[in-house]
Formats: C-alpha cells, sequence, structure tokens
C-alpha cells in the first residue's frame, strides 16, 4: 500500500524538480543510488522496472528504505500494463510511471488513489491522460518528442498542466535551464545523472555531489524566473 498520496507525491516532485530513474538487479546497489540521491537532496526516487525479477529487487529496496529512509518516497517506472502496476503497487510502490499512456493503468490507479505519470508525445495524447486523472504528465522521449519548445506550445493553451520530460535531460544550468524556462513541473533523469561510470566505479559520493549540484541548479533557475 502506498504511503504517500498522490498529491504529496506531485508536491514533492514540484519542490525538488527532479526524479531520480535508475535499475539494477542487485538490490545493495540501488540502495547504495537511492542513498546517494537521498543525500543529495532528492525526496523521490523511480526503480525501473526492467529486467527478470525487477519486483523482487524492489521488495527488498522499499523495505529497507521505509526503515532507513521513510520520508523518501519509492516508486516505480517503466511500467506497460495493468497487473505489472497492480504488484508493485501491492509492493508498496508509491507512483507509477510509463513509457505510454494506458487506461488499464489509469483505472487501477485512481482505484488506489496513487499517483500514475503516463508517457506521451502529443497534445492529444496529454488531453486523454488528463482526462483520466493524471496530475503529472510524463513527455517521452522528452528531446524527440520536441524538447522544451513542445513544452512551452502546450503549456501556452493549457497551463493547467503539469509536464515532467524524461529522455534528454542532463544535469547541466545549460539544459535544466531550458527545459524549467519553458515551463516543466519537474523532468526525469537517468543515465545522464546516474552514468556508467559511477555504477562501474561505485563512486557514490561523486553521484551524491553530482545530485546536490543539480538540485541547487533547479533552485537557482526558478529563483531567477
Amino acid at each position: 500500500m502506498s504511503r504517500f498520496s498522490r498529491i504529496e507525491v506531485a508536491q514533492v516532485l514540484e519542490y525538488t524538480g527532479i526524479l531520480p530513474l535508475y535499475y539494477n538487479a542487485d538490490a545493495e546497489i540501488c540502495f547504495e543510488v537511492i542513498k546517494a540521491c537521498y543525500n543529495g537532496g532528492l525526496r523521490a526516487f523511480e526503480f525501473t522496472n526492467r529486467g527478470d525479477f525487477a519486483h523482487e529487487v524492489f521488495s527488498e529496496l522499499n523495505k529497507r528504505v521505509i526503515s532507513d529512509y521513510p520520508d523518501m518516497i519509492l516508486g516505480t517506472g517503466s511500467v506497460v500494463d495493468a497487473p505489472t502496476a497492480a504488484i508493485y503497487m501491492q509492493l508498496g510502490s508509491n507512483f507509477i510511471v510509463s513509457p505510454s499512456f494506458h487506461e488499464d493503468i489509469a483505472e487501477i490507479c485512481n482505484l488506489r488513489k496513487v499517483l500514475w505519470m503516463p508517457g506521451c508525445g502529443s497534445v492529444t495524447e496529454i488531453s486523454r491522460a488528463e482526462k483520466y486523472g493524471a496530475e503529472v504528465i510524463k513527455i517521452f522521449p522528452g528531446t524527440q518528442v520536441g524538447g522544451p519548445g513542445f513544452i512551452k506550445a502546450v503549456t501556452a493553451p493549457k497551463p493547467w498542466t503539469r509536464i515532467m520530460p524524461t529522455g534528454g535531460v542532463e544535469p547541466t544550468e545549460d539544459n535544466l535551464s531550458k527545459w524549467f524556462l519553458s515551463g516543466a513541473y519537474c523532468v526525469g533523469m537517468g543515465s545522464k545523472l546516474i552514468t556508467r561510470e559511477i555504477i562501474e566505479n561505485r563512486d557514490f559520493l561523486t553521484l551524491e555531489r553530482s545530485v546536490k549540484n543539480a538540485v541547487e541548479i533547479v533552485k537557482k533557475i526558478r529563483n531567477n524566473k
């Protein structure tokens, strides 16, 4: 059962501005990544459902996060069907993210009052997702869909739409400025933030520093708007 309401999750995403996403079959490595992100100032994390027995890794991980970092909101990404969403919600996932829009996922998440963020690539898809109750819309892949200009174009006639670009977001001031100044609600970041080099070298202190720097950049951008 989700420990956080969908509104609480949406508010945390807005406050920190960044949702890191990562998967590893080794729960210990995942935990170290989450720990670094937490120490860097983030309070939400997306575990991506990408490998065999991924739900078992998530189960172990979520129990440890609840024990050691109870204010960290752990959710699940790369979910493409309702049965998978149900499995993760039963394991305590606090939000569900999809690369595409699926009505059955919307229905099951709404039934449990769990935040779901569907991936959309057009104004029509975004409108359908909002009709089904999506608080935050993921545009994916962010750069290929249209980049920062797409967000600005969509939110002009639809200022109530909350968009999280994922794919093509980098933890640099130049890149983050383009997204947030165009109206991004928050951004999703995977390998650009949690790099292969960091994982191979188990250099979690560098990850913590990178996260902290990205969080400060977002604050600076918003304060100068």
